[in-house]
This record gives C-alpha cells, structure tokens and sequence, in this order.
C-alpha cells in the first residue's frame, strides 16, 4: 500500500485536531471504544468484541489498589429470612417461603481512597453475597436506584474520570470535580444520576438508615419456565435519612470513620439493623410496553 493511501486510511481514525489516534492496547487503530458489539439494536453483546475485552482486560488488571473501586468499606453478616409466598415468579431455593439464608453485606465509598472520610460526596455501594445450598448468589447495589452508563464499555471511563485527577491525585472522594464533570457533560444518560449524587438525599446518616438498590436487572424463572425481570430493592427499618453538605463537611472534620463506626459500635449494643428486601417485577410479556428499555 502507498503512503498517501495509508495515511487517508488512518485519517477517518484521528479522534481530535491533535492528530491522536485511538487504538487499543497492542496498537490496533480503532475508531470507537464506547460501544459494544450486539446482535440487532438491543444485544446481547458479542464474545468478539475484542476491543470491548481489550478495555477490560486493561481495567481489572490496574493491580494499583487505590484505583480500584470501592477501596473503603465495612461489612457485617447476617440473614435473609423470607416471609412471603413468591413461588409463583421463582423456584430458586433460597427465595422461598420459610428458608433462611446465611449472608454477608459490603456498605462503602466508591472513588476514595481505603483511609479516605466515610462522608464524602459519592454514591454507596450496597453489596450482598449469599451463601445458598445451591452455591454463592452475588448481588451487586448502590444506595442510588438509576446507574451512571448503560454500556459496560463505558465504565473503565466512568471511574476514571471520578477518581483524583491524574497529574496531581487531588481531590480525595470526591465526584464534584473538573474530569467528571467534563465525563457527564459527554454523557446525557448520566444526567440523572448525577442529580441523585449531588442531592441532600445522597450522603447516608448511617449504614443503617442508607437503602440499598441492586445494579442489574435479574430474570426469575418460575416451574412452568414463565420469565419475571427483577430489580432488588432493600427498605432499612430504621428509615432512609441523610445529612446535608454541610453537615458531612463537619463530621469529617471531627470523625472520618463516621459510618463505620456508628455500624460497628451498634451491632455490639445489639442494635442489629434490618431491611425488607423488596422485588420489583415485570412480566416478560410486558417488556415491550414501556416507552423505555
């Protein structure tokens, strides 16, 4: 191939006036990287996507611990005890009348550092794995029912732009800075988790008054093989409360192991916190009624 047709080859891969071009990690050229490969307009997504892999591959590997997410974190175990009949959506043994269920919860920050200040302004992860006869059933949440992305391609980008700022490493847990904002300018479907994070609702008063909401939509499956989705939802029984900016700033300032503490200190008085564990369903049949996806 001549030069000049290589370089009008490369020149439909040039992402900015920079003369930059976007490729993967081993040097392949390539146009896009925040979409996935999927069969038609509604996926799934394809095992081909290499680039999708290549992103991720890179993302799970970033052995530096601190870039990892949720560094701070405190947890407690417990267990699920299921009061109502719901057979008629699942089988699954562990979601069934009468079974109790042996359990360990995760509470944390997403974008801090692991000696980071348990107030800092952030979405909360709210995350359970269940010991079940049948094997470990993991269910990832946040403390904030809607998600930043809906592309999995995106999220190596999403956390990067949360975390500190590269060049100087500052702020620390903190979502209200230049790289993110420049992210969720990029990205309208972020706009209304955003408003969530930076309202007075997102800064729980405690572990044990913070809701908990599962990521993914899950598919339950009864006996005749009939399909229900499914959003997990926890209540606390203490009820949802919050503190205001101000307020967290001031805590911080005096105790920046706030939450953790408060957990710790009240599961030893015996003051064990409890949620309901509620489902929210919708008919496989009916999936194609909302004006949503």
């Amino acid at each position: 191939m001549k030069n000049n047709e290589k370089n009008k080859q490369i020149k439909k891969f040039v992402v900015d006036n920079s003369n930059q071009i976007l490729t993967t990690n081993d040097g392949v050229v390539i146009y896009d990287n925040n979409n996935t490969l999927k069969l038609g307009k509604r996926g799934p997504s394809l095992q081909q996507d290499h680039i999708f892999f290549d992103k991720m591959a890179h993302f799970d590997r970033e052995r530096i611990p601190e870039r990892v997410v949720h560094a701070r974190g405190s947890g407690a175990h417990g267990i699920l005890e299921i009061h109502e009949d719901i057979s008629e959506f699942t089988h699954a043994k562990f979601l069934q009348k009468g079974i109790s269920t042996p359990l360990f919860t995760r509470f944390s920050t997403v974008a801090g550092f692991k000696g980071s200040t348990d107030l800092a302004r952030d979405v909360r992860g709210f995350s359970v794995k269940f010991y079940t006869e049948d094997g470990n059933f993991d269910l990832v949440g946040n403390n904030i029912p809607v998600f930043f992305i809906q592309d999995a391609m995106n999220f190596p980008d999403l956390v990067h732009a949360v975390k500190p700022e590269p060049d100087k490493e500052i702020p620390q847990a903190a979502s209200a800075h230049d790289t993110f904002w420049d992210f969720i300018s990029l990205m309208p479907e972020s706009a209304h988790m955003a408003m969530w994070l930076m309202s007075d609702r997102a800064i729980p008063r405690s572990f044990r008054m913070m809701e908990g909401f599962g990521v993914h939509t899950f598919k339950l499956i009864n006996r005749k093989g009939d399909i229900t989705f499914v959003k997990f939802h926890w209540k606390p029984k203490l009820g949802v409360h919050s503190v205001a900016w101000n307020e967290a700033q001031k805590i911080s300032g005096f105790n920046t192991d706030f939450h953790r503490q408060d957990l710790w200190e009240n599961i030893e008085k015996g003051n064990f916190p409890q949620w309901d564990l509620g489902i929210q369903l919708i008919p496989e049949k009916d999936e194609m009624k909302y004006s949503f996806d």
